[in-house]
């Protein structure tokens, strides 16, 4: 397929006139990105959730062909901040494509003390283990801001998987990554002092958004629960990090002065 074909304006056409849109069949087996990013349709034509689920970190080995079929089973589920999209222990009903806004991943105590694992800005996913291993959902996930999300059922999902095989070996590699970063978060809280830790987040939060200036959305409390500590220990680093001229903190715009003076920071004494 030489060129992309240029889509037809909707104005002048029927609700449910499709002529002219390219067909699925036209779709390569690897799609430029071009062709990923630019094409809708229904029921046998591109979707617009094919560009979406493109751009999914998860779905960046899938062919054309595995990408529609994934995109014609996802659903559209919208959620206010602070909607707990799933609790930990919940039957696990699908996967959660995060296309617009930002979520936390967190676990609860038996005390009701939280603690959060991971911060997930769109695009991205939640709560693929289950998909495979059959158990509940291992952690909740709450919505930080308005968010936008695409929703596979797990039935289908593992239907796509079962039509084209390559999709679980190709998802499976992606998610073993993310459990070898877990694992570094983990050992993150685990070793090291508060400072330290949240040193190397902020860099870790501009290493992923590639700037020193990037919008960080989590609060103080929720920075607490992500570093394992207290509130006020959290505003007391913060603090000193301003007033040292490591960073510069206005409204959830983080801007990161002196790279080098955090790193540092963010370094084991001696």
């Amino acid at each position: 397929m030489s060129q992309i074909a240029r889509l037809p304006s909707r104005d002048c056409r029927g609700a449910d006139d499709w002529s002219g849109f390219p067909q699925i069949g036209d779709a390569p087996e690897d799609p430029s990105p071009e062709f990923r990013t630019g094409i809708l349709g229904y029921h046998g034509l591109v979707s617009p959730k094919f560009g979406i689920l493109s751009q999914i970190p998860l779905f960046a080995g899938l062919t054309g062909h595995e990408l529609q079929a994934l995109a014609g089973r996802a659903v559209e589920r919208r959620f206010q901040a602070d909607e707990v999209l799933f609790w930990e222990g919940e039957p696990c009903a699908g996967i959660f494509l995060i296309t617009e806004g930002s979520v936390k991943i967190f676990k609860t105590s038996v005390g009701g003390r939280e603690m959060m694992l991971a911060l997930e800005t769109a695009p991205a996913t939640v709560a693929e283990l289950p998909l495979f291993d059959g158990g509940p959902y291992p952690a909740s996930v709450k919505a930080l801001e308005p968010t936008v999300t695409l929703f596979i059922n797990k039935a289908e999902f593992q239907q796509v998987c079962r039509q084209y095989p390559d999709v679980a070996l190709k998802v499976l590699a992606v998610v073993g990554g993310r459990l070898r970063h877990l694992i570094a978060v983990v050992e993150s809280m685990t070793f090291g002092s508060v400072t330290q830790r949240l040193a190397r987040l902020l860099l870790d939060a501009a290493q992923h958004a590639g700037a020193v200036e990037f919008e960080f959305p989590l609060t103080h409390q929720e920075l607490a629960s992500r570093l394992g500590t207290v509130r006020e220990v959290v505003s007391r680093n913060l603090g000193r990090f301003r007033a040292e001229g490591l960073i510069r903190i206005e409204d959830r715009q983080v801007t990161i002065l002196d790279s080098a003076g955090l790193r540092r920071e963010a370094e084991p004494p001696g």
